[in-house]
């Protein structure tokens, strides 16, 4: 009687192990997750600040009394490229470029050489492709932040976290009201 007692509880104990063990290495997985996710992000966003300069240049030449739209999107460039901004100052940078972006692409109704203008046609269309890559990342980054969370708050998630590791809520990389707006340009 005494060793069926001794395997139960071995057998017990064995199962709450594999139970912890497993739970936790979810949530390892999750975290992992959002991290490839936010790196991922972090690309495209420097793929579309690369752009950004050409796009510039592009229209200076065509559009060179609109001095203050193209500085305002390389003010706005340098900070959302800045180094060691939180998610949530990396979205409203990368908003207020958006927006400063949408200013300056707007400037090519205004100007039909500018439109007709190859290059610039070509980095446009490129920004657009950009601009859909950062879309993806983002909204698959939050879909990894919502999975992360909800193991986290779930049970067994929210004990086994409790046992270290580093398990803490993300971030998600929302459009602020900035990228919302529709941008007013005047060219009077």
């Amino acid at each position: 009687m005494g060793l069926v007692v001794v395997g139960v509880l071995a057998v017990l104990v064995a199962a709450l192990v594999w139970w912890v063990v497993r739970t936790y290495n979810r949530l390892i997985r999750l975290r992992n997750q959002t991290q490839a996710s936010w790196a991922q992000i972090e690309v495209q966003l420097k793929r579309r600040h690369e752009l950004i300069p050409n796009l510039v240049e592009g229209a200076r030449g065509y559009a060179a009394h609109e001095r203050t739209t193209l500085e305002s999107v390389i003010a706005a460039r340098g900070a959302a490229a800045e180094a060691g901004l939180g998610i949530a100052d990396k979205a409203a940078a990368e908003d207020l470029l958006s927006v400063s972006l949408a200013k300056m692409l707007a400037l090519g109704e205004s100007y039909p050489q500018l439109k007709a203008d190859q290059h610039f046609s070509k980095l446009q269309a490129e920004l657009a492709t950009a601009e859909d890559k950062i879309a993806y990342a983002r909204q698959f980054y939050n879909s990894a932040v919502q999975s992360y969370h909800t193991a986290l708050e779930s049970f067994p998630g929210n004990v086994v976290s409790g046992f270290g590791g580093g398990h803490g809520r993300k971030e998600y990389f929302e459009a602020g009201a900035a990228a919302q707006e529709v941008p007013q340009v005047n060219l009077a």
